[in-house]
């Protein structure tokens, strides 16, 4: 039962829904991303291996997942299959030592992209042993710092090829695009770091497989942190793993966001989570292949309980193919670090997984970590005078990921295919995180008075999906009896007072208006010390700020066409700055919209921001593999489009487009 409050004041009439006479809060529209997002991650931790409960379930979806990982990982561009570019492995030096010696070389992953690694071979090899591939975390000496582990795996008898990341080594490349630069545009264009990253490992695969000294049918993987991570990776994206070893690399998204530890892990510790996958999906895709996890009970970035989820659900697939056995924990004590246990406990299980040997991890011994036995930075060295000329180590994140120039198009046939390859791109891979089933408006009349209109003003709320409840500010110019159109102004972010309503009056003046907040605008926003948090978070759980906006402000269309008094062929959208970006998308992917009126739009979303995660965010998955923002407005023909002002000059690309085509050109309101 609601209480009203009726105020009766000459010459204006007040009429206020007061909310639930028991005082319950409704939790389920708590209006707080932090909430939301924490539900997000727990809902695909929680799901990760649902309905898989026999072994044929699995093998009829893996290799749907095992695709879904490529794509995520920034693979869809590489040769996984057939010929690949030659490595042109160029040793530059050998060190000699007690029992092996180190070749330090490099090799070319793809044209101009060249990895730095020092291989590790036991002296007197009789004939090919099995090898490790050593992927470095984030320390900034990589092959210097991690040295003992090569050493060991060369002394007990295994070949071993540690390589550097491209972003701690002898060149110096990017990881921390998104986490400490601003260029939150990665997303946008589907790029991972850790998908250079990954390539890099298979290729170095490829060079172990090359060696004659190599058995290549009996190759392993392992690293902490971020290698970690990358042993997660390797194994699950390729078979000639035939064991694994990450140790203190991942945990439950669920956890992840909780904690918030997510905000102290680097870019490369989480795919593009494009299908809402988290850990446990790529744990499965290694099953039956020998897994062992170690993780330290006490790490900052990865919680314990989170990763004995992991262990456990992973173990359940491990279970269907009758290989419990090939799955293990060590868990051990202090922060996010190795621990003798797990030193040792990894070279006991390489031993066993790829030579055949039982023996214990006491007896398989631990490293050396003295001063005698490290070698140094420079002695280590591989390149002598610097990296090839070519080298494009330090910009890979600019070209790893292919994105398409704009099409050409001759006819209208070929525009309106553009136009629904691009719909069904954005579907799956940018807005797959938009709920399945739409919720129920649940709408309440929030206020009303015969004021702010020529036949008064109402503000409504509605639920667009669980946990949220927004509100719709309607300006009647008409009649609401009458059926009319409707044009739904955008605010921003970081508006000025009645900057929306001086808007309105440039473009829409004697129209009925619908001023709307989506998320992270004015009622429905957040701290701005906030927002570094949630385009990260946001992004971790298959989706952005903008991708989110871009569904409210679909689902606002759909309630304003459930009122009585709108015309519902006929809602508009004017927008500014950055919030024509997702009324762009919105039109697009609703296709009703009759107009959209735009002021100064951003000419592309492959544009950096603020390192601090502040202002626009206008990033979405993946968008860029398809199209950009100034291709939209051909997009949407018949709709009218107008500019204000002036039209941005990237928009003439759509421009030119629709005038070659006999369509309505675009208007510009000066």
């Amino acid at each position: 039962m609601k209480n009203s409050v009726i105020l009766i004041i000459p010459g204006i009439f007040l009429h206020f829904l007061i909310g639930c006479s028991d005082g319950k809060q409704d939790t389920f529209e708590s209006n707080n991303i932090r909430s939301y997002l924490v539900q997000k991650a727990a809902d695909i931790s929680d799901n990760s291996l649902s309905g898989i409960h026999t072994l044929s379930d699995w093998q009829n979806i893996r290799n749907r997942r095992y695709d879904e990982l490529v794509d995520m990982m920034s693979l869809t561009d590489m040769p996984l299959k057939g010929n690949r570019s030659p490595l042109n492995v160029k040793v530059t030096g050998t060190i000699r030592e007690n029992g092996y010696h180190i070749e330090k070389l490099y090799y070319e992953s793809l044209p101009g992209l060249y990895v730095r690694a020092n291989l590790y071979i036991p002296d007197n090899i009789k004939e090919p042993i099995p090898a490790i591939l050593y992927v470095c975390g984030h320390s900034p000496t990589q092959k210097v710092h991690y040295q003992a582990h090569p050493r060991k795996f060369a002394q007990l008898g295994f070949v071993c090829l540690i390589i550097e990341t491209i972003q701690f080594g002898e060149v110096r490349g990017e990881h921390w695009g998104c986490y400490a630069k601003g260029w939150f545009n990665w997303y946008s264009r589907g790029y991972n770091p850790a998908g250079v990253e990954l390539w890099n490992a298979i290729r170095g695969l490829d060079l172990l497989s090359s060696r004659s000294e190599v058995d290549s049918e009996k190759l392993g993987v392992t690293g902490i942190s971020g290698g970690g991570s990358q042993s997660w990776y390797i194994a699950a994206i390729d078979p000639r793993i035939k064991a694994v070893a990450p140790v203190c690399g991942a945990s439950t998204l669920k956890a992840q966001i909780t904690s918030r530890t997510i905000d102290g892990h680097c870019d490369c510790m989480m795919p593009i989570n494009t299908y809402s996958q988290d850990f446990m999906d790529i744990g499965a895709l290694i099953a039956p292949r020998p897994l062992l996890i170690c993780q330290a009970d006490r790490d900052g970035l990865n919680t314990i309980e989170s990763v004995r989820d992991l262990h456990n659900d992973i173990g359940k697939i491990y279970k269907l193919y009758k290989a419990s056995d090939n799955i293990g924990m060590v868990e051990t004590p202090g922060g996010h670090s190795y621990h003798k246990l797990s030193r040792e406990g990894i070279f006991s299980f390489f031993i066993k997984h790829l030579m055949g040997k039982q023996v214990s991890p006491e007896e398989a011994g631990d490293i050396d970590s003295s001063d005698q036995s490290r070698l140094s930075e420079d002695e280590l060295r591989v390149y002598k005078d610097g990296p090839p000329e070519d080298d494009r180590t330090t910009t890979i994140h600019n070209s790893f990921v292919k994105l398409p120039s704009a099409p050409e198009i001759s006819n209208e046939s070929e525009l309106f295919a553009f136009r629904d390859s691009v719909k069904k791109f954005l579907k799956t891979r940018t807005f797959g995180a938009f709920p399945e089933k739409e919720t129920s408006f649940g709408q309440k009349l929030e206020f009303r008075t015969l004021d702010g209109g020529r036949f008064g003003e109402e503000i409504y709320s509605f639920v667009p999906e669980d946990r949220w409840r927004l509100k719709v500010d309607i300006h009647w110019a008409h009649k609401p009896d009458s059926m009319k159109p409707l044009m739904i102004v955008l605010r921003n972010y970081d508006d000025e007072r009645w900057a929306a309503e001086a808007f309105a009056s440039e473009v829409a003046s004697g129209q009925n208006i619908a001023y709307f907040e989506t998320r992270g605008v004015g009622e429905f926003g957040w701290a701005p010390g906030l927002q570094w948090h949630v385009r990260r978070a946001s992004a971790w759980t298959g989706r952005t700020v903008a991708s989110m906006q871009v569904y409210d402000l679909m689902r606002c269309m759909e309630f304003c066409r459930t009122l009585p008094g709108v015309d519902q062929a006929k809602i508009s959208i004017a927008a500014r700055n950055e919030a024509g970006v997702v009324a762009l998308y919105a039109a697009l992917m609703d296709g009703r919209c009759e107009a959209l009126i735009l002021k100064n739009p951003p000419e592309t979303q492959d544009l950096p921001g603020n390192p601090e995660g502040k202002g626009p965010a206008t990033e979405m998955l993946n968008c860029l593999r398809i199209t950009d923002v100034y291709q939209i407005p051909a997009l949407l023909a018949p709709s009218r489009i107008q500019f204000a002002d002036k039209m941005p000059q990237a928009y003439q690309w759509s421009q030119d487009l629709i005038t070659k085509l006999g369509k309505q050109p675009f208007i510009t309101i000066p």
